[in-house]
């Protein structure tokens, strides 16, 4: 809830490269906040505080920026691709009550039948959800489901107030007998000793006659 994610942020009137690597060096990110037709703002987050916060996903923040309040979420973070030290981030202004359009995370819980595994198609799921209650994660249940089953988007279960925006028919995931599993062994085995027996069978019979 953005109640319990509160950062203070200051405003922002140095630019470029060198400005920004000064910010990091002070513990500080800069940020740019964008939406509701007004100006972007250009702020500075605290750096440790920040990444704490961005541990989790579609996160709604209360700005206090020297004094005035604002409502933003999270909606892109850069990072170092070496050091992953975040360099930029991305908001925009939200209000309560106001629906808008994220990717939420897929997860799967549970044991399909045994020798069998599951493909993930989708790891996220476009929905919308009012900004302030955005679930953290969708959850979808293999327990005990066989080979051949397929559960798509339109069939995740969803919290009252979201909607789906991805295609219903979008396949999220597949249960599977990989080729060469115990699966596949047993039914070898069992053909194998099928034709065993049909040859013991047909060896006595010669031997009768």
């Amino acid at each position: 809830m953005a109640d319990e994610n509160k950062l203070s942020a200051g405003k922002r009137t140095s630019f470029g490269k060198g400005a920004a690597r000064k910010l990091r060096a002070a513990g500080h990110i800069p940020a740019v906040i964008y939406g509701h037709g007004g100006e972007p703002q250009h702020v500075t987050l605290p750096a440790h505080e920040t990444a704490l916060l961005l541990r989790k996903s579609n996160v709604v923040v209360t700005l206090d920026i020297e004094g005035s309040k604002e409502l933003v979420l999270v909606k892109d973070v850069q990072k170092d691709p070496v050091r992953q030290i975040i360099e930029h981030v991305d908001l925009i202004v939200v209000r309560k009550g106001e629906k808008v359009t994220v990717d939420v995370a897929v997860h799967v819980e549970g044991d399909s039948f045994p020798g069998t595994i599951v493909v993930v198609d989708h790891n996220t799921l476009s929905v919308e959800a009012e900004a302030t209650h955005i679930p953290s994660s969708l959850t979808v249940s293999v327990e005990g489901l066989t080979d051949g089953t397929q559960i798509h988007a339109g069939d995740v279960e969803l919290p009252k107030g979201t909607t789906l925006v991805t295609d219903a028919g979008a396949l999220v995931l597949a249960i599977t007998t990989p080729a060469g599993s115990s699966a596949d062994d047993e039914a070898v085995e069992a053909l194998a000793a099928a034709a065993s027996e049909a040859s013991t069978a047909a060896a006595e019979a010669a031997e009768a006659e």
